[in-house]
């Protein structure tokens, strides 16, 4: 396991090397046509070191990459600020955000699908401004008014890859402790409630309920998000949050094994229709 930006550095480097392989180049002849040492590229390639967006930029031109969305993620995940659009608003809250929440919302930002299992709380991407306030404002000490509203600012931006052209693809299965749990008050609640129906009916989300009745599942170690990517080979990662931090999971092993959980939990879970049902229920008797 590894922190955001060695993961990134990584993947960079492996679809990097992929684009080369494909263009017909060796790392050598990759490295005349830039003008650098072999040694270069092959840090690069194998994530030893990291890479200014600029170096990317002049790879993906030899390399004779076109694709403006492929060229765009492998810019974010070299860190660039100037790839154009409004995929980086993220970078206006630098003082408030922890490098790896930036790392969250650059993946997220340029992801094609989201799964996502959560235990405790209802995800990011459909909390209303009341509950995401009273979720923060919980879940950080000593916030004072302006940071909280910033926080509160990113979460409800973080909602527009569901309204995007194409939109991020969402999957969530909630433990029924997310819909038991009171996060700012009776009325809150209700709100929120509300907003998952509204969500659930969207033809880009799929939610379901995992009700207490499922019994121990293999959730209970903790909620996860698995991102993929459409246009790229290798980028797929799965993402644990702690306390403090979160870590990345992306080898081969560990995407396949949260992905059989999560299909599994998708089984063990209601239905989509079912989930609408039993959260409407619930609304009414809040």
């Amino acid at each position: 396991m590894q922190h955001g930006p060695a993961v990134r550095r990584r993947k960079l480097g492996a679809e990097l090397r992929a684009l080369r392989t494909t263009a017909g180049f060796t790392s050598g002849e990759a490295a005349r046509l830039v003008g650098w040492h072999q040694s270069k590229v092959s840090r690069i390639e194998t994530g030893a070191s990291g890479v200014k967006p600029a170096d990317v930029r002049l790879l993906l031109d030899a390399y004779g990459v076109g694709d403006s969305n492929l060229r765009e993620l492998l810019l974010v995940l070299a860190g660039s600020d100037e790839t154009g659009g409004g995929h980086h608003w993220w970078h206006a809250y630098r003082g408030v955000l922890p490098p790896t929440y930036r790392d969250f919302i650059s993946l997220e930002s340029q992801a094609s699908a989201m799964r996502t299992l959560e235990t405790s709380v209802v995800p990011g991407l459909l909390q209303t401004p009341e509950y995401a306030r009273a979720v923060t404002r919980a879940a950080v000490d000593g916030l004072d008014d302006e940071r909280l509203d910033a926080l509160v600012e990113v979460r409800l931006a973080r909602q527009d890859v569901l309204r995007a052209r194409p939109p991020l693809e969402l999957s969530a299965v909630l433990d029924e402790a997310v819909l038991r749990r009171e996060v700012g008050g009776p009325e809150v609640m209700a709100r929120q409630l509300r907003r998952l129906l509204e969500a659930a009916r969207l033809p880009q989300v799929c939610l379901q309920v995992l009700p207490f009745a499922a019994g121990a599942h293999v959730g209970v170690t903790g909620p996860f998000v698995i991102f993929s990517f459409s246009r790229t080979s290798d980028l797929d990662v799965v993402v644990l949050d702690h306390l403090t931090s979160s870590l990345y999971l992306e080898r081969k092993e560990d995407l396949q094994a949260y992905t059989e959980a999560f299909n599994t939990l998708k089984i063990r879970a209601l239905s989509p229709e079912d989930s609408l049902d039993y959260i409407a229920g619930m609304g009414d008797g809040a």
